[in-house]
C-alpha cells in the first residue's frame, strides 16, 4: 500500500512540475488564469462526479426487490469496510462492468451493468463489488479528481502559450524565448499530463485490487471476474464517454483500436492484475 501511494506521490508531482514549467513560459499571470480556471472546472466536476458519471452509463437506482444479492453483498462489504454503504445503481449496458464514484464515503455511489449480472456469479460480483468499495474506501475518486485538476490546468495553459507564441505574444524575444520551442512545448506538454495522469489510474487500480481481496476475503473470485470482464470488453461495445472510462473496473473501450495502447492505457494489464491477485490468493 504504501508503495502504491509513494508512487502515486510522484506521479501528483510530475504533473505539477509539467504544470510549472509549462506556465513559466507564458508568465506567471497566464498561468495563473489558467490554473484557476482548471482548476475550477474540474472542481465542478469532482462535486458533481457521482451524476455526470452515472448519466454517462445511462444507470438507474437498482431496486433491491428485483437485485437483493447486490444490496445483501453491499451492506456485508461496507459494514467491513467500516463505511457508509454507497447507493446503488443499475445501467442497462450489456458489456459487464462496474465502476464506483463519489467525492467520499458518505456521498458515493456503486453501478453495475445488466451485463455484468448475466455473465458472473455473485461469488465473482462479490469480488468486482468489493473493488469498487475499496475505491470509496481508498478515496481515489479525490486523488483522480487532483490529477485531473493539473492535467486540465496544464492543457488550458499550453493553448495560451502556443497562440501566444504564434501570434506575438508571451515574453519578448531579447528574453530568450524560441518561439518553436514555446509551441513544441505547448503540444506535447498536455500529452505529458495524459500519461502522467492515466498512470496515476492504473497506480490505483492495483490498490484497489488488493484492498477488495482483503474485503472479499481473498482474489481468486475477482481475478475470474477480471477474466471474463476483459473478454467481453473486446467483444461487447459500450457508448461511455472517454473522459468516464477510468471509472470502470475495466477499460469500457478496450474494444478500439488505439495506436501506442498501451501508453494510453487508464487500466493496468489485466494479466498483471490477475497475477497479483492469485498471488495474494497462494
Amino acid at each position: 500500500m504504501f508503495r502504491n501511494s509513494a508512487k502515486t506521490a510522484v506521479l501528483l508531482a510530475g504533473l505539477g512540475g509539467v504544470m510549472v514549467a509549462v506556465g513559466s513560459m507564458f508568465g506567471r499571470g497566464g498561468a495563473l488564469i489558467g490554473l484557476l480556471l482548471g482548476l475550477g472546472i474540474v472542481g465542478f466536476s469532482y462535486w458533481r462526479s457521482d451524476t455526470l458519471a452515472i448519466k454517462s452509463a445511462k444507470a438507474q437506482p437498482a431496486d433491491e426487490n428485483q437485485f437483493p444479492q447486490y444490496f445483501a453483498v453491499m451492506r456485508e462489504l461496507s459494514t467491513k469496510a467500516g463505511i457508509p454503504m454507497p447507493r446503488l445503481y443499475i445501467s442497462p449496458e450489456m458489456q459487464p462492468n462496474a465502476f464506483a464514484t463519489g467525492r467520499n464515503p458518505a456521498h458515493a455511489a456503486v453501478a453495475i451493468t445488466v451485463g455484468l449480472v448475466k455473465v458472473c456469479s455473485w461469488d465473482e460480483i462479490r469480488g468486482v463489488l468489493a473493488h469498487e468499495l475499496a475505491h470509496v474506501k481508498n478515496r481515489d475518486i479525490l486523488i483522480g479528481s487532483v490529477a485531473a485538476a493539473i492535467a486540465t490546468a496544464i492543457s488550458f495553459i499550453a493553448n495560451m502559450a502556443m497562440w501566444g507564441a504564434m501570434f506575438g505574444g508571451g515574453r519578448d524575444d531579447d528574453e530568450g524565448v524560441n518561439p518553436i520551442a514555446m509551441i513544441a512545448t505547448a503540444l506535447l506538454a498536455p500529452i505529458a499530463a495524459s500519461l502522467i495522469q492515466m498512470a496515476v489510474s492504473r497506480s490505483r487500480e492495483f490498490e484497489a485490487d488488493r484492498t477488495g481481496a482483503e474485503l472479499a476475503g481473498g482474489g481468486e473470485p475477482l481475478a475470474r471476474a477480471l477474466e471474463k470482464l476483459d473478454a467481453y470488453s473486446k467483444r461487447v461495445p459500450m457508448k461511455i464517454a472517454p473522459a468516464q472510462a477510468s471509472h470502470f473496473i475495466v477499460n469500457p473501450l478496450a474494444g478500439h483500436k488505439v495506436q501506442f495502447q498501451n501508453w494510453f492505457r487508464t487500466h493496468p494489464p489485466t494479466e498483471q492484475r490477475v497475477a497479483r491477485l492469485r498471488g495474494i490468493a497462494a
